[in-house]
């Protein structure tokens, strides 16, 4: 998730249907979002969550599954290997499963993984480059929505999610 423009703090948004405080709504909504790469990440640790543990499943699966292009989504197992969260398997029955349970593997998890440190604004991750830290008011807001969607994230594992049904929340 990147940060959105400079000025994102000043511009809130009008509507969510984020259930998340009225104040951090605009943290969330315009200009910033998760990357389709990102996306993709989470829909492929699913699609393996779902499946029985350690069975290995093909890239030409996730892909048909998810309509996600079959090099892209090599690119992102791959980093979800070297995250520790996927296993890959070499040869002619090669493919991808989870390297360990799906209830300790998280949302945060993968999003980390693929898209790096999560940010709702450049003054959470670093403060010399905003102009307005010294005496902002809007910091500590966008402190507590940054606290508030890593703990969304860090709550959703995908034991759970492997279970819902589609539609359900």
């Amino acid at each position: 998730m990147k940060a959105g423009a400079d000025f994102a703090a000043c511009c809130p948004a009008s509507e969510s249907h984020l259930h998340l405080d009225k104040n951090i709504r605009s943290a969330i909504v315009d200009g910033m979002q998760i990357t389709r790469e990102g996306d993709y990440g989470i829909r492929s640790v699913l699609y393996l969550a779902r499946q029985p543990f350690k069975k290995v499943s093909f890239v030409n699966e996730i892909s048909d599954e998810y309509k996600i292009p079959r090099s892209f989504l090599a690119k992102i197992l791959q980093k979800l290997v070297k995250a520790k969260i996927v296993r890959s398997y070499r040869g002619v029955n090669g493919g991808f499963s989870l390297a360990r349970q799906s209830k300790d593997i998280t949302m945060m998890d993968v999003l980390e993984a693929i898209e790096g440190k999560l940010y709702l604004n450049l003054c959470i991750q670093d403060k010399k480059k905003c102009g307005f830290s010294k005496n902002c008011p809007i910091n500590s807001v966008w402190l507590t929505a940054q606290s508030k969607v890593v703990e969304v994230l860090k709550n959703a594992n995908f034991d759970d999610l492997s279970k819902q049904k589609v539609g359900s929340s």
